[in-house]
C-alpha cells in the first residue's frame, strides 16, 4: 500500500506581498515553504506509515512546478517522505495542476492520495475534487482525522455542528484540513542529510491548457485608523451610523 501527498510551493505566510505592475508576484526576497495544509497531510501520512506494521510501504510527494521548487520538495524528503516527483511545469490553475498529477497517479500504484484543502496563495480549494473526478475514484472532503485500523482507513470529517466517521473504499482522494495532524514535523539533521540521497524524479508535463487566466492583481484597501470611544452611546452611534452593522 502506498500513499501520494500533493505539495504546493507557496510564499511564507509572513511574506509582505508585492506585485510587479499588478501583473505578477514580485518574488524578490520571498521565502518559500510547503503549503501548511499539505505539510500537515504529509505529517499524518508518515504517522500512518509508521503505525501500519509495514503495511503502508511508501509515502511519495508530488509537486507541479519549475526547478525553483526543489528546495521545498527536498524539505518534504527531509521530513520523511520516501521519494518525490516534480512535474516540470508552472502551476497555472487547479484544473491543469490536477491533470498533471493525474498522469502520475495513472502510472503509479497509490491507494490513498492526500491534498490540502487549499493552497495559502490562491485559496482555490479545487485540486482534490477535480483530481478525484478525473481519476474516477472516491473522494472525501473536509477530512480532519485519518486512522488505519484492521487494514482499512477510518475517516473523520467535519460537518455542521460536529463531525462524522466514515469508511472509504480505496483508492481514494482525501482533501484534508486543520486537525489532520497536531503539528507539522520538523526535519532533523539526519533527515536533511538523507534527503540528499533520496530520489527526486523530474517528469515532463502533459501540458493540459488551464481553464483560468489571471489578468491582474490588486492589493486590498488599507484599513481605516482605529477609533477610540469613551462611552457606550458613542460606540452604538458609530456602529449604527458609520459602520452600519446595527
Amino acid at each position: 500500500m502506498n500513499i501520494l501527498v500533493c505539495l504546493s510551493h507557496v510564499p511564507d505566510t509572513t511574506t509582505k506581498v508585492k506585485f510587479v505592475d499588478g501583473k505578477e508576484l514580485n518574488k524578490t526576497g520571498v521565502q518559500w515553504i510547503i503549503n501548511p495544509w499539505d505539510e500537515l497531510a504529509l505529517t499524518r501520512a508518515l504517522e500512518l506509515k509508521e503505525g501500519s506494521g509495514r503495511k503502508i510501504k511508501k509515502v511519495t510527494v508530488v509537486n507541479v512546478g519549475p526547478k525553483t521548487t526543489e528546495p521545498t520538495i527536498r524539505k518534504a524528503l527531509a521530513i520523511g517522505a520516501d521519494n518525490a516527483i516534480r512535474i516540470n511545469k508552472e502551476p497555472l490553475d487547479a484544473f491543469s495542476v490536477a491533470n498533471e498529477i493525474l498522469e502520475v497517479i495513472n502510472k503509479g500504484d497509490y491507494q490513498l492520495i492526500f491534498t490540502g484543502i487549499e493552497s495559502s496563495d490562491y485559496n482555490s480549494n479545487s485540486v482534490g475534487g477535480i483530481l478525484a473526478d478525473l481519476v474516477g475514484i472516491n473522494s472525501v472532503s473536509a477530512v480532519s482525522g485519518v486512522d488505519f485500523e484492521n487494514d482499512s482507513f477510518k475517516i473523520k470529517r467535519e460537518i455542521d455542528g460536529g463531525y462524522e466517521l466514515v469508511n472509504v473504499v480505496l483508492p481514494a482522494v482525501l482533501t484534508v484540513q486543520k486537525g489532520i495532524a497536531i503539528n507539522p514535523r520538523i526535519p532533523a539533521m539526519r533527515g536533511i542529510m538523507m534527503a540528499k540521497r533520496k530520489p527526486l524524479q523530474v517528469v515532463e508535463p502533459c501540458n493540459v491548457e488551464p481553464l483560468l487566466e489571471y489578468v491582474g492583481y490588486e492589493m486590498p484597501k488599507a484599513k481605516a485608523a482605529c477609533k477610540y470611544v469613551e462611552t457606550a452611546n458613542e460606540l452604538i452611534d458609530l456602529l449604527h451610523n458609520e459602520a452600519k452593522v446595527i
